[in-house]
């Protein structure tokens, strides 16, 4: 199965990945978790560049987060996938079109479009976004916030929007749920929704 994590910086999802791969290697199954951008040599070096780099254009950084994922998917997701592991991503293509296609004006369908180009079409299995307010996001990141993370709050109030409307055109695969709840709470609601999807326990 392949699960991925969104929502805006703080709400939580690195937790949850944890949590969901600890539940699903209990169950005896395989599991391969990474990290958007990052998770291979040049996603990682990527990672650095967009984050914590200068500024650039919106074409530019949503160009450069297209790159990684390509090279995330080819080199990790496809052959974890292949030989039947179960993978978990703390981010995925959603968090292009709603971070560069909305929240950067360049339109929901032409980042869609590029990086379903850049992925080979591959969507996950369920994604779950961990919705949370936009002033809360801000207090949970801290003092040292990165380059995406020093936006103004209308960018990232505009973003969480977003992410609501693409759960609205896509409910078969993305559920919101509620990021300020208790991880334990969350993780246990994740993992019902992923028994009621399809998941099943290996032996």
């Amino acid at each position: 199965m392949f699960v991925t994590f969104e929502g805006l910086d703080g709400s939580g999802k690195t937790t949850q990945v944890e949590l969901l791969r600890a539940r699903l290697e209990a169950d005896g199954r395989e599991v391969v978790t990474a990290r958007e951008p990052g998770g291979t040599a040049l996603g990682e070096e990527l990672r650095k560049l967009v984050l914590h780099g200068g500024e650039m254009t919106p074409w530019a950084e949503a160009l450069l987060y297209a790159a990684a994922r390509a090279e995330l998917v080819a080199e990790v997701v496809v052959p974890a996938l292949a030989r039947d592991a179960d993978v978990i991503l703390d981010r995925y293509l959603d968090s292009s079109v709603v971070y560069q296609g909305v929240g950067r004006g360049l339109g929901l369908e032409e980042v869609l479009e590029l990086n379903l180009r850049a992925v080979g079409g591959l969507l996950p299995d369920r994604t779950f976004v961990l919705a949370l307010d936009p002033a809360r996001s801000v207090a949970r990141v801290g003092g040292r916030p990165d380059r995406i993370e020093r936006a103004a709050e209308s960018f990232h109030a505009s973003v969480a929007a977003a992410y609501e409307r693409l759960a609205e055109l896509q409910p078969e695969r993305i559920l919101v749920l509620d990021g300020s709840l208790l991880p334990e709470v969350l993780a246990a609601r994740i993992h019902e929704e992923l028994i009621g999807h399809g998941l099943r326990r290996r032996l």
